[in-house]
């Protein structure tokens, strides 16, 4: 009676073991989510610690309004939008991002020619429109998956992800075989000379030259600043913006050199022009390339080149200039301006 006792007590903590492996995967997979990254392949679906450092997708955040901020972005560079489209329970999106950030010549070819957007999904119930607009099925290819978008909106390539692995990671060379054959098609920094000009003179105005790179941080923060709604139609007034990728555009060596004397001026490089073409003042000052004017006297210098190519720029306007550029430069943190 005692052996028959001690059977009916393992079995019947055989079963409870059973049950409670059942509920705890339950609660990992609510409403019947497919477990695991992709369908086809039941993994669990929350990343390890290894694998998750901080969160990728924020669930607040206004999808819609992101892809649109990254459009006009896009346009303005001459990149594409790259749709990251996951959730923050999935470990391949997490090894996907790490890998984007990590991996040197990714991390380089993302920032030189994409507006990268993560998309948060959830549990496949959030930002369902933007899904089914694209028309994605990802409780069928998994997630992470990608979207390229041209600077228009309009969709260019759509990608499951379980193909750009090797093992438990992705393929960098995969990934970097992807992202390149969906670049932008490079622009030749002739032609975007030759069209400036053409609107200088048509338009009586001076252009505002700009040489930079993609792994220029001070060439990035000079953008967001030239690019804010509250800057960029009072320099419109008397400039045409003219900026030179020096690593993306074709020529851009040669158009440098025809403007800027100097071997290695350092990046933002700047000059005023008028609309022949011919060189007003640069940003060479007293101690220097001045790049992103931060220090008072880069500052007087840059105004100073502002001044010298103005038409109908009024002493307000060129004031309201200084003065945001100085509140923007206050929040400036130092950072290193050399190439990865």
């Amino acid at each position: 009676m005692q052996l028959r006792l001690n059977e009916f007590a393992a079995i019947g903590l055989l079963f409870a073991i059973l049950v409670g492996a059942q509920l705890s995967a339950a609660a990992q997979n609510p409403a019947g989510v497919p477990s695991g990254d992709r369908p086809a392949e039941p993994q669990a679906q929350t990343a390890p610690v290894s694998d998750r450092s901080a969160d990728i997708f924020d669930s607040a955040a206004d999808a819609k309004a992101q892809i649109a901020t990254a459009l006009e972005a896009a346009q303005r560079e001459h990149q594409r939008v790259l749709l990251l489209l996951g959730g923050n329970w999935c470990t391949w999106c997490h090894r996907l991002h790490t890998l984007f950030k990590e991996n040197k010549d990714v991390a380089r070819l993302l920032k030189s020619e994409y507006q990268l957007v993560p998309v948060d999904v959830g549990r496949f119930d959030k930002n369902t429109d933007i899904v089914s607009g694209y028309g994605l099925e990802l409780k069928k290819t998994g997630v992470p998956f990608l979207v390229v978008l041209d600077s228009d909106g309009k969709v260019l390539a759509k990608q499951e992800t379980g193909s750009l692995e090797q093992g438990q990671a992705h393929d960098p060379d995969k990934v970097l075989a992807f992202l390149t054959k969906w670049k932008a098609e490079p622009r030749d920094a002739e032609t975007v000379v030759t069209q400036a000009l053409a609107r200088a003179a048509a338009e009586h105005k001076s252009i505002l030259l700009r040489l930079q790179a993609p792994w220029c941080v001070w060439c990035r923060r000079l953008e967001a600043f030239l690019s804010r709604p509250e800057i960029e139609p009072l320099i419109g007034r008397d400039f045409v913006d003219l900026k030179i990728d020096m690593e993306r555009m074709t020529h851009a060596k040669e158009v440098a050199a025809r403007f800027c004397t100097k071997d290695a001026p350092g990046m933002p490089w700047l000059a005023v022009l008028d609309a022949e073409g011919k060189v007003v003042v640069t940003s060479d000052g007293p101690d220097g390339n001045i790049g992103c004017p931060v220090a008072p006297g880069e500052i007087s210098h840059f105004m100073e080149m502002l001044r010298k190519g103005a038409k109908k720029l009024s002493a307000g306007d060129l004031q309201k200039i200084e003065d945001l550029l100085k509140e923007a430069a206050a929040k400036f943190k130092p950072a290193a301006t050399t190439q990865p």
